[in-house]
């Protein structure tokens, strides 16, 4: 009767594990992007002077980016590729921008398809391609040596890559994670995400091939990409790497810390 029940109590166990595990599958593109869709004729709300580009790919796919533009009295230093995190769109983080262009750089921020006003399927290999896109549009304006590549949370994946291939200035990494699987294992402890996740963004891969200097700052509370990712990431850093650990820094606002702020003015003016 004991094992009876006990098979029981396994079979409905094992059931509902293998049932969360096929729902995470099928709807895994949903709980890790979040877009926020603009209107073709809409207009994003952003309060800092900018110019918008769109670009047509093929029948489906539109990379739409804009570009901030830097301060008329500062000098004129170079591009700043900006990518941006899973939520909403380029105006939810244009407020990053103005330290920036403060010091001279044009920031070039792109919506990844089917956020903002970008349209196309989302793929992890589509994204490497249209950051490659933003990068020869940057580099037909200045030399490598005058790009920089910043990328934060889910754009560090995409960021690291492009770095880990194109010659640039520096690599700046906000919030990143080791790989995806390794976040989704933070909330799936049980769950096998290296092999049931699609999309794998695989950043301390990219990171060992990245030649150019490399600055990361995180915080130690960020309730969505633990400290303990980027802490990972040390053995992968070269003797002439940074990393910022920010004492009770979240996810967000990191660059309101004086020493994150200090380290990326030095990026920025080097």
């Amino acid at each position: 009767m004991i094992k009876s029940r006990l098979f029981r109590w396994f079979r409905w166990i094992g059931a509902i594990y293998l049932l969360i595990g096929i729902v995470f599958y099928f709807l895994q593109d949903r709980l890790i992007f979040h877009p926020e869709r603009v209107h073709p004729d809409g207009q994003y709300e952003i309060p800092y002077p900018h110019q918008p580009l769109a670009i047509p790919l093929n029948n489906s796919d539109t990379l739409h980016l804009i570009e901030f533009l830097p301060d008329t009295h500062a000098n004129f230093r170079g591009i700043i590729l900006y990518f941006h995190g899973n939520r909403k769109h380029i105006g939810y983080y244009a407020d990053q921008t103005p330290p920036m262009t403060k010091a001279g750089y044009r920031v070039l921020m792109i919506d990844y398809p089917g956020y903002g006003k970008s349209s196309g399927r989302l793929t992890e290999e589509k994204l490497y391609e249209w950051s490659e896109i933003v990068y020869r549009i940057a580099h037909k304006q200045v030399a490598a040596d005058s790009i920089l590549i910043h990328g934060k949370s889910l754009g560090t994946g995409i960021a690291t890559r492009l770095a880990s291939i194109r010659a640039c200035k520096g690599l700046i990494l906000e919030t990143p994670y080791y790989d995806l699987p390794t976040v989704a294992k933070r909330f799936m402890p049980v769950y096998p995400t290296h092999w049931i996740m699609r999309f794998q963004f695989p950043l301390n891969t990219f990171l060992q091939r990245v030649k150019a200097p490399v600055l990361i700052y995180h915080g130690t509370k960020d309730e969505v990409i633990g400290i303990k990712q980027a802490m990972r990431l040390r053995p992968y850093l070269k003797s002439t790497d940074r990393m910022i650990v920010v004492p009770g820094g979240k996810h967000n606002g990191l660059i309101d810390d004086a020493s994150v702020l200090k380290a990326l003015d030095s990026c920025w003016n080097n």
